[in-house]
């Protein structure tokens, strides 16, 4: 199953949120890894 632009947008910016609250609760290693995961979701990267 091939997902639409749009969710892979919709879930970039959800892996973006995510990271922001395991940065704030001082989980870095979770948040960098889902940074990394937002990074290749947005259509800049390939």
């Amino acid at each position: 199953m091939h997902k639409s632009p749009q969710e892979w947008l919709k879930q970039a910016d959800y892996d973006i949120k995510t990271a922001e609250i395991m940065f704030d609760n001082k989980r870095y290693i979770y948040a960098v890894f889902m940074c990394h995961l937002s990074i290749e979701k947005r259509p800049w990267n390939g």
